[in-house]
């Protein structure tokens, strides 16, 4: 059976994640998002079955794909990749969170393409290890942003999503989640309630969590490499 190492993965996640909070003297619930990016229906029926109700999809039509074959299946869908203004209007309304959102015309055209009674939560992506690779608004336009997103009616401002560099230095990792929890701070300072703070991957979620991470998005730790 595929992933039949998910549900020993997972009770580790679980206990790596319980120590990290101690360290960093937390206690909030941390939600995991299960990234099934790249492998098939049977990795989010496999991460159901072991209790996880978050699912992160990358790409919208990948996404969308897996939803029309798993209909039945009672997970929340994240969309945790970039996304483009002309994809806008199919991603609104099918996911539970939008993480990635990093620009004020696709906040706009999210909001614009809402339909009637439909709210969609949205994180604010910010760009807190300074490569310019990646997207994200920069910290010091965040506020700007979240103006913004905190306008329109048919957006609910759910809180913030940053990445950190892709390396083996904690320190590195851990200054860009600092630097997102310390944004977190000034922006409520003005006024902005943000609940969620969405940062860390399995490669360095214990940091993430130390810094105070409410969600993290994990792939590899719990399935393995994807399928080439």
């Amino acid at each position: 059976m595929k992933y039949e190492s998910l549900p020993d993965r997972l009770e580790e996640v679980r206990r790596v994640i319980a120590e990290h909070q101690r360290l960093g003297g937390f206690s909030h619930p941390v939600r995991i998002v299960a990234v099934t990016k790249g492998h098939d229906r049977s990795a989010v029926e496999a991460a159901a079955a072991a209790g996880l109700a978050d699912v992160g999809e990358n790409r919208v039509q990948e996404a969308l794909a897996k939803q029309a074959e798993l209909q039945t299946l009672d997970v929340a869908w994240h969309l945790i990749g970039s996304l483009q203004r002309n994809k806008a209007r199919q991603a609104v309304g099918r996911f539970r969170c939008i993480h990635s959102v990093d620009r004020a015309d696709l906040a706009t055209e999210l909001a614009r393409r809402c339909p009637p009674g439909v709210r969609q939560r949205v994180l604010i992506e910010v760009n807190c290890s300074g490569e310019t690779q990646k997207g994200g608004v920069t910290p010091d336009d965040a506020l700007d942003l979240v103006r913004v997103v905190a306008a329109e009616p048919a957006l609910e401002l759910g809180g913030l999503m940053t990445m950190a560099a892709l390396t083996d230095d904690s320190a590195i990792q851990r200054a860009a989640f600092a630097r997102l929890r310390q944004l977190k701070g000034s922006i409520e300072a003005e006024g902005f309630p943000l609940a969620d703070l969405s940062m860390g991957m399995s490669g360095d979620y214990p940091v993430a969590v130390e810094e105070g991470a409410t969600m993290v998005r994990l792939g590899t730790v719990l399935f393995g490499e994807r399928p080439q």
